[in-house]
């Protein structure tokens, strides 16, 4: 049986997730395959100071930071996926060397009327780098079985 179910995963419930050090072949392999901007491929290019210089696509951050919540706890849950995304804000740059940790936090957490087996679930990630840095923040609608159906909320 999974770790994580609906049953441990109520309004307040707070799981931990990283680290994770940032390289640069890491940052323009992601870039050169989905998002070749220059900004992300070089650090040679001028302009706004939030783009200066080499910086991950908004897009791969969000993409470590599902690798660090799977590792963390999603791989041993009652995950059955989740219907989207409710905001997602790349609030600073990530840089080569840069090292990320985060936390989710059940912001609520429901049985589904039309399923009663599973449940629906709103989720604050915040993941922030090695300066206490907010980098990315993410409200995710997420559906998790429950362990025990008979004793469903």
């Amino acid at each position: 049986m999974p770790k994580y179910a609906f049953e441990d995963l109520q309004q307040g419930t707070e799981l931990p997730f990283g680290p994770k050090l940032i390289t640069k072949q890491e940052i323009v392999e992601f870039a050169e395959e989905f998002d070749p901007a220059p900004f992300h491929l070089t650090d040679s290019v001028q302009g706004d100071e939030f783009a200066v210089g080499l910086c991950a696509s908004g897009f791969h951050t969000c993409g470590i930071v599902m690798r660090m919540i799977c590792d963390a706890y999603l791989l041993d849950s009652t995950s059955e996926g989740a219907f989207g995304l409710e905001e997602c804000l790349w609030t600073k740059p990530v840089r080569p060397g840069d090292t990320l940790r985060g936390k989710s936090i059940v912001l609520s957490a429901r049985q589904s009327k039309s399923r009663p087996q599973t449940s629906i679930l709103r989720i604050h990630h915040e993941t922030w780098n090695q300066n206490d840095e907010t980098v990315n923040s993410m409200i995710t609608i997420n559906i998790f079985r429950l362990r025990n159906v008979d004793q469903g909320t």
